[in-house]
C-alpha cells in the first residue's frame, strides 16, 4: 500500500498559516455512552471528527492544536471531562 505524501493522514496540516500538531485521541467509554460521546466530541474546537469503533477503545477523534501544550489542554479540560468518558490515550501524528 502506498500513500501520496502530499495528501496522506500523515502530511504536515496547518491553521491559519501555521504548522499544527495532528492526532488522534483513542477513548474508552462507559457501557452504552459511546455514541453520546462521539457526538459530543464533535462540538470541541479543535476536534475534526469522531467515530464510534469496535475493539480495545470505543471512539476515536481526530484533532489539531496549534501545539503540544494545546492537545494537552484540549484532552484534559475537554475531553476527559465529557460525561461517559473513561480514559484516554493521546496518538500526536509524526512525520517521517
Amino acid at each position: 500500500m502506498t500513500h501520496d505524501s502530499a495528501s496522506g493522514l500523515n502530511s504536515p496540516r496547518r491553521l491559519n498559516g501555521y504548522h499544527v500538531i495532528a492526532a488522534y485521541i483513542l477513548i474508552q467509554t462507559a457501557p452504552g455512552t459511546a455514541a453520546i460521546v462521539a457526538a459530543a466530541l464533535r462540538d470541541l474546537p479543535g476536534v475534526l471528527e469522531t467515530a464510534s469503533v469496535a475493539g480495545p477503545c470505543d471512539v476515536i477523534a481526530r484533532a489539531q492544536a496549534r501545539d503540544i501544550d494545546e492537545l494537552a489542554r484540549l484532552v484534559t479540560s475537554r475531553v476527559q471531562a465529557l460525561g461517559g468518558v473513561r480514559r484516554t490515550l493521546s496518538c500526536p501524528v509524526v512525520h517521517l
